[in-house]
């Protein structure tokens, strides 16, 4: 099936509400709560989803609500839950579950594959649904960048559970996540999704800022990444970016140079030696003495693996399944939560503080100083991510 595009912008509203959760052992509990108290009907929209402990959980307490006679959507990225178990997916066979996998590929053998995608230009295949998004009775929703994991379960890994953020959200926005959702199931499931009008109740206490959905198709319109140039260009106080994989494009990279010459208080929060893609890493880092000359500071996150997605430029916040990276913005189908209001600036600030406390800040002299394995494992990793880079701009075209 070929790529449909969605042309339309969605705008800001009020009369919503935004709930900051940050790391497994706060957003699993109130997902899986909202999950247990589900009346109506359930969406599920995730990219890594894998058979473990939490994956159990969730699936229990899916079946729970499929006896209820709880309507239940789930999409998954085909690529993502490659290491969903057979019988994991044959326990989600019920009445009352559908699941629809999105843009399934041409060989789940992974050689076969990428001998799709170079020599044929199965290009197609790369484009992957990276995006987060549960949404439950069209009153609640929750967003961020999370999977179905143990790598994200504080239960299973006390240590070195990832460091993660999701939103949970309420009110008037609502409605829009849900068209966002329906765009793409309907694209590839066997029969669109048929739900009534939602009507979200008025909220007692809503903030009093704007939010937003703001969205990227990977091949075709890309609101998140106009986003990003244009908020990053016309800052006037502080760009902090907190990203898990940094390969960001020409472009950005000169608006972040150019904003921190201006005085802008320019901040990369970035993964340390504990990622689960030392490659990229290594890649990015190749970056860091033009950022570093330029003014930019640079925080690798120390304690865990860092896995958060947040830009904070001067009051505006975007939060969701983008890296803000340039393979996300070009392949992936990405959905972040815009957010323009005082009290969650605030602690999406005060979250930003306290990760900066728990990181290693690189100065360019530090930066001077590091080995000549460093630096020529940078170098080599360097050319890979250009010649990958080629090579996907071929199959583009």
């Amino acid at each position: 099936m070929s790529l449909t595009h969605f042309n339309h912008h969605f705008p800001w509203r009020k009369g919503s509400r935004y709930q900051l959760l940050q790391d497994g052992d706060t957003f699993f509990p109130a997902i899986l709560s909202a999950l247990s108290a589900a009346k109506q009907f359930i969406i599920i929209e995730l990219y890594l989803v894998q058979s473990s402990k939490i994956t159990d959980q969730f699936i229990a307490t899916l079946l729970q609500a499929a006896q209820r006679n709880v309507q239940i959507f789930i999409l998954l990225d085909d690529y993502g839950a490659s290491a969903l178990k057979q019988d994991d997916r044959n326990r989600l066979k019920h009445k009352w579950i559908q699941i629809t996998y999105y843009n399934p590929l041409s060989s789940h053998n992974r050689l076969l594959n990428l001998y799709q995608i170079l020599w044929h230009r199965a290009g197609c295949d790369l484009h992957r649904d990276h995006r987060k998004l549960i949404l439950v009775d069209g009153t609640t929703a929750f967003i961020g960048g999370l999977g179905l994991t143990d790598q994200f379960n504080p239960q299973q890994n006390p240590q070195t559970y990832w460091r993660e953020n999701a939103v949970k959200i309420e009110g008037t926005i609502i409605p829009d996540w849900f068209q966002l959702f329906k765009q793409s199931w309907d694209q590839y499931a066997a029969m669109p999704l048929a739900l009534p009008t939602l009507n979200p109740p008025a909220l007692t206490q809503p903030h009093h800022g704007y939010a937003r959905v703001s969205y990227s198709q990977g091949k075709g319109r890309n609101q998140t990444k106009r986003e990003l140039l244009k908020r990053t260009t016309h800052a006037e106080h502080r760009i902090w970016l907190c990203t898990a994989y940094f390969i960001p494009s020409w472009r950005f990279r000169q608006r972040l140079q150019r904003a921190a010459r201006k005085g802008i208080d320019v901040r990369l929060l970035l993964p340390s030696s504990h990622t689960d893609h030392h490659s990229v890493r290594h890649a990015g880092r190749r970056y860091y003495c033009r950022l570093l000359c330029s003014g930019v500071r640079i925080f690798e996150y120390q304690p865990r693996v860092l896995h958060a997605k947040t830009l904070l430029c001067d009051n505006w916040v975007s939060l969701g399944s983008n890296n803000f990276d340039q393979w996300g913005l070009t392949w992936n189908q990405e959905a972040n939560l815009e957010v323009d209001d005082p009290t969650f600036t605030q602690e999406v600030e005060q979250m930003f503080v306290q990760d900066f406390g728990q990181s290693q800040e690189i100065t360019l002299e530090a930066w001077h100083l590091r080995t000549r394995y460093q630096r020529l494992i940078e170098t080599l990793w360097g050319k890979v991510g250009e010649w990958i880079d080629q090579i996907t701009r071929h199959i583009r075209r």
